[in-house]
């Protein structure tokens, strides 16, 4: 009955987020569950899962850019799709390393993110 609450509660909040505060969300939550997962490098399954969730998000993101409707400028779509290489090769690092220290980076750039989704983009000129 708790967790019923609590979905609810969930859903409820994120009803009401704009796609950049949704997508600072998620990038925040990686974040967490990487940072979290430092401590779990002894656990595989655990330190994995955290890993997983990163890509998986990534892997998303991917996906939105290579679609026809995705409005951002080809440049931004290839700076997107070259971080996003880089974040899958660093993926693969840590998760055969399970160093601590491979997953600082994971943690910038998702933390980085989220805080730019976060500003308000600046609105042009209007002459």
């Amino acid at each position: 009955m708790a967790n019923e609450r609590i979905r609810a509660y969930q859903q409820a909040q994120t009803a009401n987020l704009s796609g950049r505060e949704l997508e600072a969300m998620a990038f925040t939550k990686a974040a967490l569950k990487l940072e979290d997962a430092k401590k779990l490098t002894e656990n595989p399954t655990e330190f994995g899962k955290a890993l997983r969730f990163n890509h998986l998000l990534w892997t998303i993101i991917q996906a939105d850019i290579v679609e026809p409707s995705n409005m951002l400028p080809p440049e931004i779509k290839a700076n997107i799709m070259s971080l996003s290489i880089f974040v899958d090769k660093q993926t693969a690092k840590a998760l055969r390393t399970r160093n601590a220290a491979d997953l600082e980076v994971l943690v910038n750039i998702n933390r980085n993110l989220a805080a730019g989704l976060r500003t308000a983009p600046e609105k042009p000129d209007a002459d």
